[in-house]
């Protein structure tokens, strides 16, 4: 058998065979040429007039200990439907790479599991190269199909960066709270950018969005509304709805030490009831309890602070709308009675967001989904050991958490 048949039949290279075949100090490097003689650009548009040529390499799966290359001719043309001169489309690579399909796949693949630097030592290419890899094939993947049949979503942010550096990530309620869409940034603008993205007609179908009460995402939802392009409703997440709660317990608990402080008495015992306020009820410890009970013997206004944080959080564990409606409301009346500061501004709070803490409670939608993807995404920014640029980290995330099943060259 002739070399140049062994390594057609070992390589399987779709639309060329294998001419020559060489040995050198850089490994294997294989001559191929096209089956075709037209030439294609990216876009679609073929031709036959030919702008010039060139010899050019592609770095392919090894071969065994040695390095494999793929060389061959490659042409130019003048594409009219791009306007400009540009090179003819390989069906072994993918546009402006320097690296084979079937590497770049196995690169991806390995890029989901691990670190770069990895992946870089373990199939024996640079650094950028794998990161260049990772973003043609998210690239090659990623479908604007992808925002089709969207009806309940979650926006929330998360940091990939010092230096107060965000990216808003948008997930799919209705599919695992995989990501469908994500930018740099956390402001208005970036989740106009998203209902650009999505049209109107696609916009009209979202029936829920869970977000925070970020004043940013309010008010890009809120120009949507005006405009008569969303009709979904907006759901706040428990999560941060609780959150506050806790932190007012933390305002009160200082506005109660400096009251002691002001009065002279021992303000001391105030900071060791910080895990009992704060705690779910369900996991306090004996010591916690004891706390607890201490406070409301004492008729402490922590005690009656705490009352006020459960009772938000019991909102959430009604199961019919119109008793979580009354409840709501009476928490409100309660809270401004109570003359503590910090539960009073709460109460302002929650009220300026009741209808969307109520849509939460009735659909039963919250961003505990991202709060998990943020993980999964701080994780793969640390295992990176952080990211050059945004666009690096969303097409990880993209990656990673979008969805997308890369195929191994061994699997077709």
């Amino acid at each position: 058998m002739r070399v140049q048949t062994a390594f057609n039949t070992m390589l399987a290279i779709p639309g060329a065979w294998v001419t020559t075949v060489s040995f050198t100090p850089e490994g294997v490097v294989v001559g191929i040429r096209l089956r075709r003689r037209r030439l294609r650009c990216p876009c679609g548009f073929s031709t036959r007039a030919v702008y010039d040529r060139s010899v050019r390499r592609w770095r392919h799966l090894d071969l065994g200990a040695c390095r494999l290359h793929l060389e061959a001719e490659i042409r130019r043309l003048h594409c009219r439907s791009c306007g400009r001169v540009v090179t003819e489309q390989v069906p072994w690579a993918r546009p402006g790479a320097r690296l084979s399909r079937d590497l770049e796949d196995l690169i991806a693949f390995c890029a989901q599991r691990m670190d770069k630097t990895t992946v870089a030592r373990l199939l024996r290419v640079s650094w950028a190269s794998v990161a260049r890899a990772v973003v043609r094939v998210v690239a090659d993947h990623l479908d604007a199909a992808r925002l089709d049949g969207l009806y309940r979503i979650g926006v929330d942010e998360v940091s990939y960066r010092k230096g107060h550096r965000y990216l808003t990530v948008v997930a799919d309620h209705d599919r695992d709270g995989a990501v469908v869409w994500t930018d740099e940034g956390r402001d208005a603008q970036t989740l106009t950018r998203f209902f650009d993205a999505l049209g109107p007609k696609r916009t009209k179908q979202l029936e829920a969005i869970s977000t925070d009460m970020g004043a940013g995402y309010a008010r890009a939802i809120a120009d949507q509304q005006a405009a008569g392009d969303l009709i979904a409703r907006v759901c706040i997440d428990p999560f941060h709805v609780v959150k506050l709660a806790n932190e007012a317990i933390d305002a009160c608990r200082r506005w109660a030490w400096n009251e002691a402080r002001r009065q002279g008495a021992d303000a001391r015992w105030i900071k060791h009831t910080r895990w009992a306020l704060v705690k779910d009820p369900g996991t306090l410890t004996t010591s916690q309890r004891l706390v607890l009970e201490e406070l409301r013997r004492s008729r402490s206004v922590l005690h009656r602070a705490w009352q006020l944080k459960e009772a938000l959080r019991d909102v959430y564990r009604l199961r019919s709308f119109g008793a979580a409606h009354q409840f709501l409301d009476r928490w409100l009346a309660w809270a401004c009675r109570s003359r503590i500061p910090a539960f009073v501004k709460l109460s302002r709070t929650i009220r300026a967001h009741r209808d969307g803490i109520l849509a939460a409670v009735e659909l039963g939608l919250s961003d505990s989904k991202l709060e998990g993807l943020n993980s999964k995404i701080r994780l793969i920014n640390h295992r990176g050991y952080g990211h050059h640029s945004a666009a690096a980290v969303i097409a990880m995330i993209y990656l990673c958490c979008g969805g997308i099943t890369v195929q191994l060259p061994t699997e077709t």
